[in-house]
Parts: C-alpha cells; structure tokens; sequence
C-alpha cells in the first residue's frame, strides 16, 4: 500500500518562513498593503492564489518554490541524514563534502538585509507622515489669516 503524501499547506508555510525570517504579520501585513487579519486569514488557507503567492513570495524574498514545497518533515530528515559526529562513521561521505559559505551565515545575512530594509520603509514612512504634518500646519495658517 502506498503511503499518501499530505499536501503542503501554503499558508501554514509563509507562517514558518516569516517567523524563520523575524518579520511580524503587521509588517508583512504593510509590506503587502493588506490588514494584519488579512496576513491572518492569508496564513490560513491551505492553497494561495498564484498571484498572492507570488507576491509574498517577492517581499519574504524567498523563491514561490520554497512556499509551495516547505516541509518540516522534509527539513528534518534532510538534518538528521547530514549530521553526524562521525564517532560511528555512519555518515563518513560528508566528511569530504567542503562549503564555501556557512548557510547559517548567509541566513543571518538575510536576516539582517530585510532588517535593514524594515527600517529604511519605517524611516520613509515616518518622513511621509511629518510631510504631511507640515502641509497641514501650512494649510491651517492659511485658513487662519482668512
């Protein structure tokens, strides 16, 4: 008998994917242009629209793919298969395997660059607000002389 392989649940996974990242619903909720019970809602649904996928694919800055396909099933096997402290030899073939980058290093990387652009967004933001606090007094100077 072969065994049913549940499908991934979309919503479930942009979950995982934006707390793995560190970015809150409310962010990603502005980043969308959406409410943050819509990013709620969103995180619900087993199966997003391709165009929605997409989007949040594009501000989580992580490929449609990895959305679609996230599993932690798979994520821990693929741990538990290339971890070894090499004391039983069971997994003597990657000891030859060399990375030239640390993934956890590029994670943070990562992390930090999204970071940076939360920020510059809330700066910008904040810049648009004192803007139009500026028009306004303005335009309430002016209603004033009159």
């Amino acid at each position: 008998m072969k065994k049913l392989t549940a499908m991934p649940h979309q919503g479930r996974n942009v979950k995982r994917i934006r707390e793995m990242l560190g970015i809150k619903q409310d962010a990603l909720a502005v980043d969308l242009g959406l409410s943050q019970q819509a990013v709620s809602a969103l995180e619900q649904k087993e199966e997003l629209d391709a165009a929605v996928l997409e989007k949040v694919a594009k501000v989580l800055n992580v490929p449609e793919e990895a959305i679609k396909n996230f599993s932690e099933e798979t994520a821990v096997n693929i741990i538990s298969n290339t971890f070894t402290d090499f004391k039983d030899n069971a997994s003597g073939i990657n000891y030859n395997c060399d990375l030239n980058f640390n993934p956890l290093d590029k994670l943070l990387e990562l992390f930090e660059e999204n970071k940076k652009l939360y920020q510059e967004k809330n700066e910008l933001y904040e810049r648009m607000l004192q803007s139009d606090r500026e028009k306004v007094e303005m335009l309430q100077k002016l209603l004033d002389k009159k």
